[in-house]
């Protein structure tokens, strides 16, 4: 069983990586020509062809966490074809190799394309996707623009609220333009504090150059606004750069922590958080779409092809493949319309593919 297994697993993995580095190359080149654009742009000083070839490089983490289940899909199907065709895999199964043990040995190789997947995306693609923003922002302006109002978070502290704006976020993680409104505990508004930018610190960020508008409207004589200037304003608060980088930048590009961290804040303070939590459960469910990925390439291993040519299979299989990645897609806008529970909107088509799978490869072995 080692040498079998040995055999299957140096297989596999030269397929996957194989199809991987060609998805790769096409995506690294289909980025590179969309910053072509931004070369040729007045407005980026100094971003030329290498800044463009790194900023590309950089976004390769995260295209390898999107396409290895698919690699894993392709390649797994190619191999499982290609030892039924030469009878390979009918000799195998004489030596010992049975349908369950079969499937256990590729789940076993699954597992650790769930762990790489988990890897990449959790830990390798955040990193490289912020320093590929950071590297624009250096030489383009300003990063992660929503709309023309920025992005809003919530605080509380004890019966005090405040409601913040950061329009974007520039290198080195510094906030542009952030505005702190604050409310007591009737819903009155306080004060108003403004800055050009500010540094985001463990438990409080740093205005520089900060503008405070103390509005005094419910005490005795005239309502007035009283308007100080601090260059240096430290202002206590929970809300970490993580958790504004989720406000700013797509939900699906954050650490699993960060997005569950952000999750809590919400929850904390009365605000929706459906879409961030139909995210977090896709972020745990996505790596483990490897292992439905290799269940549904496993039944290609006990059909004949002496009618139909391995590429029509293999067709086939891609397209299912493909399937699933839309219905996992489309189960994700539904969730959130339809307020669904986010664990199974996420969990959903990985559990009706693998049930399908596993069907499609219990009716072969037995018909075979």
């Amino acid at each position: 069983m080692k040498t079998i297994r040995r055999l299957i697993y140096a297989e596999v993995l030269k397929s996957v990586a194989f199809v991987a580095l060609g998805f790769l190359s096409l995506f690294f080149f289909f980025d590179f020509v969309d910053e072509l654009q931004s070369i040729a742009s007045p407005d980026s000083l100094g971003y030329g062809a290498p800044q463009a070839l790194l900023y590309v490089a950089l976004l390769i983490p995260s295209h390898l966490y999107e396409l290895l289940p698919i690699a894993v899909l392709i390649g797994t199907i190619f191999v499982m074809a290609r030892l039924a065709q030469s009878s390979e895999f009918t000799i195998l199964r004489t030596s010992g190799l049975g349908p369950w043990r079969a499937l256990r040995t590729l789940l076993l190789l699954g597992a650790a394309f769930v762990v790489l997947t988990f890897a990449v995306g959790d830990y390798v693609a955040p990193v490289t996707d912020r320093a590929a923003q950071l590297l624009k922002a250096r030489y383009q302006g300003p990063l992660a623009l929503i709309g023309n109002t920025g992005a809003w978070l919530k605080e509380r502290q004890g019966d005090t609220s405040f409601a913040v704006n950061v329009v974007s976020m520039g290198r080195n993680g510094i906030l542009k333009d952030p505005r702190i409104l604050e409310f007591d505990g009737q819903g009155f508004l306080v004060s108003q504090t403004s800055a050009p930018g500010a540094t985001v610190d463990r438990g409080h960020w740093t205005l520089i150059n900060a503008e405070r508008q103390l509005y005094e409207t419910r005490g005795p004589g005239a309502p007035r606004i009283v308007r100080t200037t601090v260059p240096v304003l430290e202002w206590p608060t929970s809300l970490s750069n993580e958790m504004v980088s989720v406000a700013l930048l797509r939900p699906e590009r954050m650490r699993t922590l960060d997005l569950f961290d952000y999750i809590r804040h919400l929850d904390a303070n009365g605000q929706t958080a459906q879409r961030y939590e139909i995210e977090f459960w896709r972020k745990v469910f996505y790596p483990l779409s490897c292992l439905v990925m290799i269940v549904l390439a496993l039944p290609f291993a006990y059909l004949h092809f002496r009618q139909t040519g391995i590429a029509t299979y293999m067709f086939g299989g891609v397209m299912i493949g493909i399937s699933f990645f839309l219905l996992n897609n489309v189960f994700g806008y539904l969730g959130n319309l339809g307020n669904w529970w986010p664990w199974i909107t996420a969990a959903a088509p990985g559990l009706i593919y693998s049930v399908m799978s596993l069907g499609a490869f219990t009716w072969l072995v037995l018909r075979r």
